[in-house]
């Protein structure tokens, strides 16, 4: 078991998080959120919309304890292994038992995405851990196993996103080498840098995947980075990520759209992804968590406009302050990518 004294120096402990693809991710903007954060007392600290997780790491190496919160699947495995996770990391034995070949694992992932993503082989591979994962009964170990499968579709993807399908993807085959390593061996590459990142603090850290308007309400501190309204159908969660959404979970829940080119998935329905129902969204949202400082992240090119969220956390705040500062999000990786669409001006919004 990892014991790491973060106090010392969060920040550096907190930049040592790996990066993931994720659209909208604020790993750059850690230096610039532990200075804002740095100004606020708090002792307990909810991230409700955690996403990569980073966000919640940082909050954890300032000595806070973390309850981390998303929707989705793939974001609570990556927050429940390697936030909420005191530690417990696997070993080249447990890795051995991963990999070794399962005759009775099943076929659904190399059925269902053959031709469409990967190879067979690799879409073999990926069942085939799935099938091996019942032998890992402690639960950060299995997050941790899912969150590795997950980084390694993510890397192994051309530009990190489930859009196109194998044909129109070749594009972008431009020989760099997560692009020519196979899909086992960025797992194995992630299971073990991974095992370097959860550590225990002694604080009793939880990782939930909820409705954040079901989740308990007392917090010192709530970080709030939710999915605003997309510009674009093409700046949807789902319709870029759906499959390490569905490889998370193997699919159980979700109603797999067969008549989708790329095998999507149905949507989560979120009131802040449309514009009829964002407003009142934010609304409940700053009430419900009206007895803590409330932080909100906030990026130029979202909807409700900025005016508008000040407006309403003023209902409940006395005191709102603004920061801000310039940032490229990561878009894609190619040569096509809109500079004007990946730089935006990203706002924090503090109600104390």
């Amino acid at each position: 078991m990892l014991r790491v004294d973060s106090y010392r120096d969060p920040l550096g402990v907190a930049l040592r998080y790996p990066q993931f693809r994720f659209m909208g991710s604020k790993h750059r903007l850690l230096p610039w959120l532990y200075e804002v954060f740095s100004s606020i007392p708090f002792h307990t600290a909810l991230d409700a919309f955690s996403g990569s997780g980073c966000v919640a790491y940082l909050l954890k190496a300032m000595g806070a304890t973390v309850t981390t919160n998303d929707h989705l699947h793939f974001a609570y495995h990556i927050a429940n292994a390697l936030v909420a996770n005191p530690g417990r990391v696997l070993g080249t034995t447990d890795l051995d038992r991963l990999l070794r070949e399962n005759d009775e694992a099943p076929h659904f992932i190399e059925d269902t995405f053959s031709g469409i993503f990967f190879t067979p082989e690799e879409l073999r591979f990926l069942d085939n851990v799935w099938a091996n994962l019942g032998l890992i009964g402690d639960e950060f170990q299995r997050s941790l196993v899912i969150t590795a499968m997950c980084r390694a579709a993510l890397k192994r993807q051309p530009r990190g996103v489930f859009t196109v399908a194998n044909g129109k993807a070749a594009r972008y085959h431009d020989g760099r080498r997560d692009l020519r390593l196979t899909l086992q061996e960025h797992f194995i590459e992630s299971m073990e840098l991974l095992r370097s990142v959860p550590y225990d603090d002694g604080r009793p850290h939880r990782a939930l995947c909820m409705d954040v308007f079901d989740l308990p309400i007392e917090y010192d501190l709530v970080y709030l980075d939710p999915p605003y309204v997309p510009r674009s159908d093409d700046n949807c969660y789902i319709k870029r990520y759906h499959f390490v959404e569905g490889l998370a979970c193997y699919w159980h829940g979700y109603e797999i759209l067969r008549s989708s080119k790329v095998r999507k998935i149905k949507k989560k329905y979120t009131p802040f992804s449309y514009r009829r129902t964002a407003i009142p969204a934010f609304d409940q949202l700053f009430h419900k968590f009206a007895e803590s400082v409330i932080v909100l992240s906030y990026s130029s090119n979202g909807y409700p406009d900025l005016e508008v969220l000040i407006s309403l956390l003023r209902r409940y705040k006395s005191r709102v302050e603004v920061f801000e500062a310039e940032h490229r999000y990561h878009y894609g990786t190619h040569d096509r990518v809109r500079p004007d669409r990946a730089l935006v001006r990203e706002f924090l919004i503090i109600g104390a």
